[in-house]
């Protein structure tokens, strides 16, 4: 008889009987990463994450919560056991010492190899304070922690592609900080919120918001610490819903793209400055996940470099740039499509929102599609004593919009290299199991997929009420055409009844067209 052959994972094998330690493990990424290290490593010893009460609950109440969520389902239906070795750590990522006490800390250090540092306030309106406080101080706070620890391999920093978002062409590479991210540190100790606010502006210039400006002072802090701890820099894209694990469509926020989505399928978002001919830098979560998990492996089994060379610090551009291109005309041309055949249950009109590239049409119709519907309906909400809340959901789409258009208004070219060098270097069972192919991504399906997501786990649709929203999708189309078509009327009325030069132009085309054929026959039967 043939020895049966057992395919092996290099991957899985590095993580065996290690000890990882992730913050920002409760966040939307983070959750994909754990789900996927109990998965497909599981013969990994302990995964502390780091946790701090929230909403009144125990950091053990919100871990029991977490693997009630349908995306730990594979595991909970084959692999049950492996939920034991998560690790709750109490503790706050913008609190001194990151807020663990010594005895786990002690633990900490005696026993962690692989750190994977996800947690960052992701709001791109944050105050500066706020997010130097967690994106910038946090880090420091974590590679601190990581100095003392004994059997560290790997130190994974989680950045973002945009970090330089200042640059058109974006290497595998850190550039230099503008400034000193001690300085900004030290500043935003002296300074109130209030007085950080004020300066901000120039501050963060030429970022757009204070995300990209803090993610690109903690990579500065990270370089600092190559080659003596075993850092890199990993920098995923837009993170998207995930392509095929844990589940096809997974989401739990409305960050970003989601965001856009849900908004403009339920009739809420009508224009969008966006260039369509642009490239949308968007990576499914599962990928981004698979990526963060084979650059520690990658990280962790290279030989250590000595401080004598001049060997740069390990990044990886986590960007499907060039491998699997898509337009945000396309984004929005298929998104279109597939939103209509798979519609949300509450609509407050028909989603048929438009991108321009024109700030001043974008503007007008920012305010007859989107304010004056929104001052209407709370009107009415008034009148009949009903809570008013359209206004504040139009002025948080407004903001959201603003700061999403900075991105969907440019182009970036991010190479990607490294990545491609380190998928190509996995074993076959790797490439399958730990999957950054980009190329093997169906966009239909996917994209119907992130639709159906959405719809399911952001806003609690049930699939089966898909029937009765077609139905009312259709209802919505005939009013959404009467409406325009009346608002049309009434402008041409408008313009008619307080326009003499209308009116003329009118009277001389009713009388051109009596003299028609067709109208002088008629008058001779008559």
């Amino acid at each position: 008889m043939g020895m049966l052959k057992v395919e092996r994972s290099e991957v899985g094998e590095f993580y065996t009987d290690r000890c990882v330690f992730i913050t920002g493990g409760t966040g939307f990424m983070g959750k994909v990463l754990v789900e996927k290290l109990l998965y497909s490593c599981s013969d990994v010893k302990k995964i502390y994450l780091l946790m701090r009460p929230k909403r009144g609950q125990s950091i053990e109440d919100r871990l029991e919560q977490m693997f009630n969520l349908p995306m730990f389902l594979r595991i909970r239906n084959h692999k049950p056991e492996v939920f034991q070795k998560i690790v709750p750590v109490f503790g706050d990522i913008c609190r001194e010492e990151l807020g663990i006490v010594p005895e786990a800390r002690k633990i900490l250090e005696e026993e962690v190899s692989v750190v994977f540092h996800l947690a960052a306030t992701l709001k791109l309106e944050a105050n500066l304070h706020d997010a130097i406080s967690m994106n910038t101080e946090g880090t420091k706070r974590m590679i601190q922690l990581a100095k003392g620890m004994k059997k560290l391999v790997a130190f994974v920093h989680s950045s973002t592609a945009f970090c330089h978002c200042d640059l058109k062409v974006m290497e595998e590479k850190v550039y230099p900080s503008p400034e000193d991210p001690d300085n900004i540190m030290n500043l935003a100790s002296w300074l109130d919120v209030e007085t950080m606010d004020i300066l901000t502006p120039k501050l963060i210039h030429p970022h757009p918001n204070t995300y990209t400006y803090t993610k690109r002072l903690a990579e500065s802090l990270v370089a600092r610490e190559h080659p003596n701890l075993p850092v890199c820099i990993a920098r995923p894209s837009i993170v998207t819903p995930a392509w095929r694990e844990p589940l096809a469509g997974w989401v739990d926020n409305l960050n970003g793209p989601t965001g856009i989505l849900v908004a403009g399928s339920k009739g809420v978002i009508r224009t969008m400055l966006c260039n369509g001919d642009y490239h949308a830098e968007v990576i499914p979560v599962d990928m981004a996940i698979n990526g963060l998990i084979v650059v520690g492996y990658k990280v962790g089994t290279s030989p250590r470099i000595s401080e004598e060379t001049s060997e740069s610090i390990p990044v990886y551009n986590l960007t499907q740039c060039g491998m699997k291109p898509i337009t945000w005309r396309e984004v929005l041309d298929k998104g279109k499509k597939l939103g209509h055949e798979n519609p949300f249950s509450l609509m407050l009109w028909y989603p048929d929102g438009t991108i321009r590239t024109n700030r001043f049409t974008h503007q007008l119709c920012i305010i007859f599609t989107h304010w004056l519907p929104a001052y209407l309906i709370d009107g009415l909400l008034l009148i009949f004593g009903q809570k008013r809340f359209m206004i504040r959901v139009q002025t948080k789409i407004s903001q959201g919009l603003e700061l999403l258009q900075y991105f969907t208004m440019r182009e970036w070219l991010f190479k990607n290299t490294k990545l491609v060098n380190l998928r190509e270097s996995l074993s076959p069972y790797d490439k399958k199991t730990f999957s950054l192919e980009f190329e093997k991504v169906d966009q239909i399906p996917y994209m119907r997929n992130c639709i159906l997501g959405a719809r399911h786990y952001c806003m609690k649709e049930d699939p089966k009420t898909l029937p009765r929203s077609r139905r009312i999708l259709k209802i919505m189309y005939i009013l959404h055409k009467v409406m325009g078509s009346l608002f049309y009327v009434f402008i041409g009325w408008l313009i008619v009844s307080n326009s003499e030069t209308a009116r003329q132009f009118l009277n001389k085309t009713k009388d051109a067209v009596t003299v028609l054929p067709f109208f002088r026959t008629r008058d001779m039967i008559k």
